[in-house]
């Protein structure tokens, strides 16, 4: 019986280890709502095989702020994702401020429309169209 008593005493005093981190997911993940809002809007345009253009500028209350309008085509150097057949593209000097960003819709009695949830953000302005890194 102290024998036993002895292991469990000696795996108590184990430390238990954290589980490992994920780790930050590289380029733009497009969430399943901002899939079929776009696919819904694409196909109002009649241009299924356009894509919508990220892109961060400097401006704002912040420094700066994001751009997103419909890009017929990906230019030569762009980042381009895709899921289900909608395409996001990303110029090259953007993507270092958007790596590991989430592009979403969300729809609430108040307002709706695309939304970047941005890791990399260090601080935002009131309103919530600047941004800071």
């Amino acid at each position: 019986m102290s024998e036993q008593a002895t292991q469990t005493t000696q795996q108590s005093q184990v430390p238990a280890t954290a589980p490992a981190a994920k780790p930050a997911p590289k380029g733009i993940v497009i969430a399943d709502s901002a899939v079929r809002r776009l696919k819904e809007l694409l196909e109002q345009r009649q241009t299924p095989e356009a894509g919508l253009r990220l892109a961060v500028k400097g401006g704002g209350c912040s420094g700066l702020q994001y751009s997103m309008e419909w890009s017929e085509k990906s230019r030569e150097r762009d980042k381009i994702f895709e899921k289900d057949g909608v395409r996001v593209f990303v110029d090259p000097k953007s993507y270092l401020y958007l790596i590991g960003t989430e592009l979403v819709f969300e729809q609430t009695l108040m307002a709706s429309g695309f939304k970047l949830n941005n890791p990399n953000v260090k601080a935002a302005c009131g309103c919530g169209e600047s941004f800071s890194v």
